[in-house]
């Protein structure tokens, strides 16, 4: 299992929203296909084919908010995602 699929595994479980690295979330959304757009702390991701967008901000620590992780499963399993790249 790669760290992607285990990361889209905890994301997807809904037991680590409050422990998750906001990078690990970052290289997930990239996995699934998204690009990124950074404007001072926040991280706005795009999809073609999707016309949500989603936008990140960090938590100290360097952990993702417990709300975005559930925005990013919600779009997940709305849109049935799959990780298109590893890495």
């Amino acid at each position: 299992m790669t760290k992607l699929t285990r990361t889209q595994a905890r994301v997807l479980g809904g037991a680590a929203d409050t422990n998750l690295r906001f990078e690990d979330l970052r290289q997930l959304l990239f996995g699934l296909g998204f690009s990124e757009r950074v404007r001072g702390d926040h991280h706005i991701y795009t999809r073609p084919g999707l016309s949500e967008i989603i936008n990140l901000q960090p938590r100290e620590g360097g952990l993702a908010k417990p709300y975005q992780v559930r925005q990013v499963r919600g779009l997940i399993v709305k849109y049935r995602l799959q990780i298109t790249e590893e890495g």
